[in-house]
């Protein structure tokens, strides 16, 4: 929290996107402790010195899994989307957005599958018949940028991901 404070009080940003969490369901589940400190307490420390500072916007990416969470990482998401909305009537501007899954990021399911493909498989699917949303790197900055340029206090923006993707036809 102190380095937070110093990076902001130093920089002075108008505008905080908040994409910091870790995104791995698997890891998440296997380390919910670390879940819990890097996400939960990474935001709210972030929260927290950005409303005491200057920024005029703070932009918290969270994930369409925080939505009925079956998951550490959609729980961790959604008590962060929680713990925000207690200041949406604070200053600054707080806005949420969720979507899914954006294809060619690191940890992104296809880098992992096309690994696998290369050194002879085989392939890791948890289950054929899941069906997942997917976005390209491009899409999903467009949208973080659209909703920090157009939301207002307390809006929660729910992406429209298109069709879901069965894992198996991925």
């Amino acid at each position: 929290k102190n380095a937070l404070s110093v990076i902001i009080s130093k920089y002075k940003p108008e505008i905080i996107f908040h994409a910091a969490a870790f995104k791995h369901v698997s890891m998440m589940e296997e380390n919910p402790k670390s879940a819990v400190i890097n996400t939960i307490l990474g935001t709210k420390n972030l929260l927290e010195v950005s409303l005491k500072s200057s920024v005029s916007k703070f932009v918290f990416i969270s994930s369409d899994k925080a939505v009925n969470p079956s998951s550490v990482m959609g729980v961790t998401k959604r008590i962060c989307e929680l713990y925000i909305s207690k200041f949406f009537n604070d200053i600054p501007d707080i806005i949420v957005t969720r979507f899914g899954n954006v294809l060619g990021s690191n940890g992104s399911v296809v880098k992992i599958f096309k690994e696998q493909i290369n050194s002879g498989g085989p392939l890791t699917v948890t289950h054929p018949d899941v069906n997942r949303y997917f976005m390209t790197i491009p899409e999903a900055l467009q949208l973080v940028l659209e909703a920090g340029a157009m939301g207002e206090k307390g809006e929660i923006f729910v992406f429209d991901m298109g069709d879901p993707v069965k894992i198996s036809d991925l």
